[in-house]
């Protein structure tokens, strides 16, 4: 059961984990995997690019005689073997972008939050507004004091997407190495399995139930 917590550090009570999140799915790791190399593929810029032996200048005389020489034959100066010649099977630009249907990208989606509940590794914190403006302020928070932020376990701070707080809270957050800050709309399986714990706000919490509910 995960513990909701004020910003002082203060239990306030324990929620019961909703059904969808409460038995890890050792099936999904298929899905998982198929997730996660989308969304890293789908940050591919696929702007490489090189030049094929038709692209490269010059090359349009045959550099000597087909015979007599006792060199090998060779029709181009551009050909691949040649230097500045062009590359043999080099990279065009491409698009790497994948694509899941809703239903697996739900299920991918539901099994790596599922994995964190089971592990114990979510916690909610409920406050009126974001109090801190100081680094150190959200280290001493999350890790207990801002030397041990340099040690603490990975934490990723999820915040609602359309919290007034946000920007206050990326901004405090962002010199925290070991911290890493997104809103429910941003929230991928990359991020979930990449940080051993979650911290919500509440209000991200009930986001992402509702958006668990429906395809996600």
């Amino acid at each position: 059961m995960p513990d909701v917590i004020d910003f002082t550090g203060k239990t306030l009570r324990q929620e019961p984990v909703p059904e969808v999140f409460a038995q890890a799915d050792g099936s999904k790791v298929h899905a998982l995997f198929r997730a996660v190399h989308r969304e890293l593929a789908n940050r591919r810029a696929g702007t490489a690019s090189t030049l094929h032996r038709d692209e490269v200048r010059g090359g349009g005389r045959k550099p000597w005689r087909q015979k007599g020489t006792g060199r090998a034959r060779h029709g181009s100066i551009r050909s691949p073997q040649w230097r500045h010649g062009g590359v043999a099977f080099g990279p065009k630009p491409r698009s790497y972008a994948g694509d899941l249907n809703k239903k697996e990208r739900r299920a991918a989606f539901v099994a790596a939050l599922a994995e964190k509940f089971s592990a114990g590794a979510v916690t909610m914190v409920e406050g009126p507004e974001f109090p801190f403006t100081k680094t150190a302020e959200l280290a001493a928070f999350i890790f207990g004091s801002p030397k041990a932020a340099r040690t603490g376990p990975a934490t990723l701070l999820v915040h609602a997407q359309d919290d007034v707080s946000g920007a206050l809270m990326e901004r405090v957050a962002r010199n925290i190495r070991r911290v890493g800050i997104t809103h429910t709309g941003a929230l991928d399986v990359k991020d979930i399995l990449r940080f051993p714990r979650l911290v919500f706000t509440v209000q991200a919490y009930e986001e992402i139930l509702r958006a668990t509910r429906t395809d996600r």
